[in-house]
């Protein structure tokens, strides 16, 4: 075989080569983000069309949230939190539009002391799908009920659900103090 030829056959290597290598490292961060984001890689890949769009935006996700301050809560914060839903919850029985409401805010409040942006709905559930997305489809559905709420238009069962949404996403945050906590 000549020198050209093998430089050829060395160059078509190479080529198929990192061809491999490209191939190989876009199927593991689709593994990857498909794991860390369960339910949400799906909704994203719906909301964008497609799998390099949806893909695309996760990642951007991510890039985002590790700019991010989190902080652990220590456990007097952490009670003190655990105690004002107790008090919540329990306000839902004569008051149920206004724990909804409390609900809310204590949601809120407990984002933004564990360093999660709160100044706008989108934003937060964006950031919140980093970490927390297992417990994400919660904080729409209890945002949406809160509207409903907001509008006239939730009845009671309505809300009630509004509480175990917001009850799920609350315990996800009140007890993750592992997951990007920046100590």
């Amino acid at each position: 075989m000549s020198t050209g030829t093998t430089i050829g056959v060395i160059v078509v290597v190479l080529v198929v080569l990192a061809a491999i290598a490209v191939l190989a490292k876009f199927l593991m961060q689709r593994k990857r983000l498909r794991s860390k984001f369960g339910p949400e890689y799906d909704r994203a890949l719906e909301h964008n069309g497609s799998r390099m769009a949806a893909e695309r935006e996760l990642a951007e996700r991510e890039r985002e949230h590790s700019k991010l301050e989190l902080r652990a809560l220590d456990a007097a914060t952490r009670e003190n939190y655990a105690r004002n839903w107790t008090a919540v919850q329990e306000r839902f029985v004569d008051e149920p539009n206004e724990a909804v409401s409390q609900a809310d805010q204590l949601l809120t409040d407990l984002m933004a002391e564990r360093g999660y942006p709160t100044e706008g709905y989108e934003r937060s559930e964006k950031m919140l799908s980093v970490g927390h997305a297992r417990t994400l489809d919660h904080f729409r559905e209890a945002h949406s009920i809160a509207e409903r709420k907001d509008r006239g238009e939730a009845t009671t069962e309505d809300l009630r659900n509004a509480m175990v949404h917001y009850r799920t996403v609350f315990e996800d945050l009140l007890g993750d103090d592992r997951e990007g906590a920046r100590r």
